[in-house]
């Protein structure tokens, strides 16, 4: 990849109709789950959970159980022009190393791809891999934690899951890298 003065975005050449979307690229009316920022279609076998922030009870990730493995998904608001993913992927690297863990970066059905091999608490280590794609005025960060993050039939299980993701990035301007407002699912008939 060559630089550029303003990053190039990440995302599949196919993202507008493969996903994951933007509000404006959905049209039909669905059973959605709306999730704020994002809305997703319920599929059998899926769980979600909500993290929330400690302090202020804010709601900070998503957590889609699917399959044995677990997608964590958060939307960032992001410039128009510019992609983000390059320097996120260079600050989870840092943060992955500087833990003692190790960072690979591989190329997947969305583009660049980060696999990492964490320490855990009983000092041995796990997998996880980093998504992310850049969207229009929006970054949608994924993490595969489970079996999916080295299993090839797993993994395309919940790409599948995390293209079907619509972002909801509303015109309040807002600076770039700030989290996008999650709430908890009201009830999972919505429609878009």
């Amino acid at each position: 990849m060559t630089e550029t003065t303003a990053p190039q975005k990440n995302e599949p050449e196919d993202r507008s109709t493969a996903g994951p979307f933007d509000e404006s690229e959905v049209s039909g009316v669905r059973p959605w789950i709306d999730l704020g920022s994002i809305k997703l279609i319920p599929r059998e076998g899926l769980s979600l959970r909500v993290e929330v922030e400690d302090g202020s009870q804010r709601v900070v990730a998503v957590a889609l159980d699917y399959l044995g493995s677990t997608l964590q998904v958060q939307p960032f608001s992001a410039p128009r022009n510019e992609g983000l993913w390059h320097e996120i992927r260079a600050q989870v690297a840092q943060q992955v190393t500087g833990q003692g863990g190790r960072i690979e970066e591989q190329v997947g059905p969305l583009g660049i791809e980060l696999v990492a091999s964490v320490p855990t608490a009983d000092k041995k280590s796990q997998t996880v891999r980093f998504l992310g794609v850049d969207g229009p005025r929006w970054f949608l960060r994924g993490v595969i934690v489970g079996p999916a993050a080295t299993d090839g039939d797993g993994r395309a299980a919940l790409v599948d899951l995390y293209r079907s993701l619509v972002v909801v990035r509303g015109n309040t301007p807002m600076p770039p890298r700030e989290l996008l407002p999650l709430a908890l699912p009201a009830q999972a008939g919505g429609v878009i």
